[in-house]
């Protein structure tokens, strides 16, 4: 199973990095609002189901990928098959 994991800055937490490119889009003329930096993370999951490869990254984020304290993740799962 292929898996992507979407870690952002949960709202409210500094995000110096967003501010840095919010700012510089700005100053380059594009009228955004508000840019959050995170990053996604591929893993192909050995698991059999998109449930249990879920699960899995779900246990990986919590135990590592993201810190729950300070950022939020989303779960994307496909066959590769």
């Amino acid at each position: 199973m292929r898996a992507t994991v979407l870690v952002l800055p949960k709202t409210g937490i500094l995000d110096p990095q967003g501010s840095a490119v919010e700012e510089s889009l700005r100053q380059l003329g594009f009228p955004v609002g508000e840019a959050r930096v995170g990053r996604v993370i591929d893993l192909d999951v050995d698991a059999g189901s998109a449930d249990e490869a879920r699960s899995a990254v779900e246990r990986m984020c919590e135990q590592l990928l993201a810190n729950p304290l300070i950022e939020s993740y989303e779960i994307a799962v496909e066959d590769a098959s």
